[in-house]
């Protein structure tokens, strides 16, 4: 198993990024997929229109969000995704643990071009 960190930032304010993390009309506007997402701990999300599903675990609104993402129906990861003020922009830091050695390589590319790169883009219009 291994662990992909990444960190960066986003031309938004922190309750911008995580309304745009959390709300599922938001993350169809910036993936360009359908998505399925609440606040509710314990509640299933889809994003990508089915590419990633996963539970949602818990919630610090504008500050976190914890989920576990499926690998099948064999393997759980846990994904950590934290917001912190930075001037007018919000620094991100993402930590995805327990990622399969086979699946580590297009999960980082993922999260940097389809997710990261998605998400600046779309508060970068």
């Amino acid at each position: 198993m291994k662990t992909i960190k990444l960190t960066g930032k986003i031309k938004g304010s922190p309750e911008e990024v995580y309304r745009a993390l959390t709300n599922p009309f938001t993350i169809e506007l910036w993936s360009g997929e359908p998505a399925v997402m609440s606040e509710v701990p314990g509640s299933p999300f889809t994003i990508l229109d089915g590419a990633i599903v996963g539970e949602n675990v818990a919630f610090e609104t504008n500050k976190s969000l914890r989920q576990h993402w499926f690998f099948g129906d064999e393997h759980r990861s846990e994904v950590l995704i934290e917001l912190f003020p930075d001037k007018s922009d919000t620094h991100i830091r993402i930590v995805h643990s327990d990622v399969p050695d086979e699946a580590y390589e297009n999960m980082l590319a993922g999260w940097k071009e389809s997710y990261l790169g998605s998400l600046r883009d779309f508060f970068e219009k």
